[in-house]
């Protein structure tokens, strides 16, 4: 992962909120609010072209949509976790092949949300590798993931209703979890939400979503 920069600030964030019991978490409104407040409402893209050609070739743009990143190199070339093999399943069933998602493939499974993100049409995950996830302290870990209802609120605040292509990724967006989630960039280089996560490998179709591979675990 050669765009891999760690953002320790939405981390950190993310340690004192579990140890706080973010059951609880009224502090939506910080991130949001210092994010700027996000779109799934208005975000409603027409196409699914990319602004600018991946330099992944054919394979990465077998299944119609281009996708670009540096670390679209770690996706494999061939089998279920290729860009066509997800591109054939749904969200989450595609990430379980993906061999940089396996601790959000778990957090997910632990949630009970595998057949919801499966069954929903149209949405856009941002999808932090196993690398961000290693970065928040075992303890706090295995916390969030004992506590479903704040794993849930987690996960859910890296999903966005609408299938966003990198022309609309810029913005607002409302997420699932319920609060807003503000993306900075353009062409191939995107931050999301207030710790700035970087887009390692972006536009990843699936069956029913597009995915964006971060290196940060966004906080609502």
């Amino acid at each position: 992962m050669n765009r891999s920069i760690r953002r320790t600030s939405g981390l950190a964030a993310l340690a004192l909120a579990a140890t706080m019991g973010l059951a609880a978490c009224g502090s939506d409104s910080s991130d949001a609010g210092s994010s700027g407040a996000s779109d799934m409402t208005s975000q409603s893209p027409s196409d699914m072209t990319s602004e600018s050609p991946s330099d992944m070739g054919s394979d990465a743009m077998g299944a119609g949509a281009e996708t670009f990143g540096a670390g679209c190199s770690a996706i494999p070339t061939e089998g279920a976790g290729s860009f066509d093999g997800m591109a054939s399943e749904p969200v989450a069933t595609a990430a379980s092949a993906n061999p940089l998602l396996k601790t959000l493939v778990a957090a997910v499974g632990e949630a009970g949300l595998v057949d919801t993100l499966n069954s929903t049409d149209g949405i856009t995950v941002f999808a932090p590798t196993d690398d961000a996830f290693a970065e928040i302290p075992a303890k706090t870990m295995k916390s969030v993931m004992a506590d479903k209802a704040t794993l849930t609120k987690i996960l859910t605040y890296h999903v966005v209703p609408g299938e966003l292509t990198p022309e609309d990724l810029a913005g607002t967006h409302k997420t699932l979890e319920g609060t807003d989630l503000t993306i900075e960039g353009s062409g191939e280089d995107f931050t999301v939400g207030a710790a700035g996560a970087s887009v390692l490998c972006g536009n990843i179709p699936t069956e029913n979503a597009t995915v964006y591979v971060i290196d940060s675990v966004l906080m609502p």
